[in-house]
């Protein structure tokens, strides 16, 4: 298993189904290294999978090391979004509910 892999499985791990009650959303991840996966969030449960998905929310994009610092809680994921470290696409307000959503270690 990849290191990024394993990082996108440790995220699913720590979901927070109380955070996602009534919401239906697919957070498509690109990293600017390594492969792309995408969290889709349905009915109170999470699906982590690998690839692009046909219709995503919002697309998340960004280089490894930023993804790390946000899942370990080294970062604060906004503020890499205002820094321009983590770049956007879709439904951008969506991107506000990951914290709540995935919380850090």
């Amino acid at each position: 298993m990849s290191e990024i892999q394993g990082l996108f499985e440790t995220m699913a791990g720590r979901f927070n189904s109380d955070a996602a009650a009534g919401l239906e959303a697919v957070f498509q991840y690109k990293l600017d290294e390594g492969d792309a996966y995408y969290v889709a969030i349905s009915g109170g449960e999470c699906a982590l999978d690998k690839g692009l998905h046909d219709n995503p929310s919002v697309v998340l994009m960004m280089d490894s090391e930023t993804f790390k610092e946000v899942l370990e809680g080294e970062t604060n994921g906004m503020q890499a979004f205002m820094a321009g470290r983590i770049r956007a696409e879709g439904d951008v307000m969506l991107a506000t509910r990951l914290e709540a959503l995935f919380p850090a270690g």
